[in-house]
């Protein structure tokens, strides 16, 4: 099988695996008193200061989550709770992730007021048309990384413009940690303001962490309200047991992935150039999508015209390649790419478009696979579409 869904999610690293078992024998309660649960609570502190190494942030500003549907869900509905002056605004640019969009959907029935950000050709966030929306609002996100087109967001004139407008900002960093250099503190500058960036989520299986493991940074300086009570565990933001276990995986993983980063971004760059040139060889008008130098390394997301993007996956899937269409699949029915549609493009654009992404353990040989696979693949996908459509 030929693996190129990386960042849907990528193989558990054997560090994070070893790491979660070792942790995993400490059967205690981190927040017990006794000496077990002390120990128990030093494996958790320990990740949590390697954590903040790795991210530059204090260890007190690292809150460990289910992942990071539930660390941009803390984010957003902990500002907006927390908010004290009666603003209702959120800033929201197009396209981003549905763990986003529906949080601020929700919101919205509590009396939020979207201000939306258009996207440009290339998926990118104007930085002037984002600071516009600022003055006033509740909040703000952003993702670092889109998640499907693979551009690289400017973070650092969004967070600039959030601590000019002194409004609280989210960012989105599911796409970008591990993979990217992200620093918290360097991002948000120093001061002590509680606006500006205070917040910003990651996932552990986007860089080889277990499933089921995330991180929310939360300036020490931020109010934020909790979405879950009882006990407080983590400043109060987050309530439950820790999972150790889980944290000390993301702590190996996320340690591994950072050493390695500036080596695999250049051959992924590499890998990734192969494949989209090759697509666009043997593809006639296909397009690669998204910005081809503000990129994140190993995305590919190609513009298959005439042809369907779901009859692409499931004839690709049978040879044995793995991809995405880049399309939100909810209660089994598919949609067209909100984020295509965000470019501008139509509908029919925004249905024939694949997702391909690579990571640590894609070789030269899927590229070949796939590109081996295409052809056939592409005329049946598109020859189907004609005869629907005649």
């Amino acid at each position: 099988m030929v693996y190129l869904d990386h960042a849907a999610s990528t193989p558990l690293r054997s560090s994070a695996r070893d790491a979660w078992l070792a942790a995993s024998q400490t059967a205690a309660n981190a927040s017990s008193v006794h000496g077990s649960g002390q120990a128990a609570r030093r494996l958790l502190e320990d990740a949590r200061e390697g954590v903040a190494e790795l991210l530059g942030c204090q260890s007190i500003e690292v809150v460990f989550t289910s992942g990071g549907t539930e660390a941009v869900n803390l984010a957003l509905q902990g500002l907006w709770w927390s908010r004290e002056d009666g603003r209702e605004a959120v800033v929201l640019p197009d396209g981003e992730h549905h763990a986003t969009l529906d949080t601020v959907a929700w919101l919205q029935t509590q009396g939020a007021d979207v201000r939306s950000v258009p996207l440009d050709a290339l998926g990118r966030i104007d930085a002037d048309l984002f600071a516009e929306r600022l003055p006033g609002a509740a909040l703000a996100t952003a993702l670092v990384v889109n998640n499907e087109v693979g551009t690289v967001q400017d973070a650092a004139a969004l967070t600039a413009a959030a601590a000019d407008a002194d409004v609280p900002l989210h960012l989105d960093a599911v796409g970008a940690i591990g993979h990217l250099p992200v620093s918290f503190a360097a991002l948000r500058g120093p001061g002590a303001a509680p606006t500006g960036l205070v917040a910003l989520s990651a996932s552990g299986h986007k860089f080889g962490a277990p499933v089921g493991t995330g991180v929310l940074v939360v300036s020490r300086h931020a109010r934020l309200a909790p979405i879950l009570h009882g006990g407080g565990q983590q400043r109060g933001l987050r309530s439950g047991s820790p999972d150790v276990a889980g944290a000390a995986a993301f702590a190996a993983a996320l340690d591994e992935a950072t050493r390695e980063r500036d080596a695999e971004a250049q051959r992924l760059t590499a890998l990734g150039a192969r494949l989209a040139d090759g697509i666009l060889r043997l593809v006639p008008g296909a397009e690669i999508l998204g910005d081809r130098v503000a990129r994140v390394p190993g995305n590919v997301h190609a513009l298959f015209p005439g042809a369907q993007g779901e009859s692409l996956l499931f004839l690709l899937d049978r040879a044995g390649i793995s991809v995405s269409t880049g399309s939100a699949c909810q209660a089994g029915v598919a949609e067209p790419s909100h984020v295509v549609l965000a470019l501008g493009r139509d509908e029919r654009a925004a249905r024939s478009v694949l997702r391909m992404t690579l990571g640590r353990t894609s070789t030269d040989g899927d590229i070949d696979a796939l590109l081996a696979a295409l052809p056939d693949a592409y005329a049946r996908a598109s020859g189907a579409r004609s005869a629907r459509r005649s």
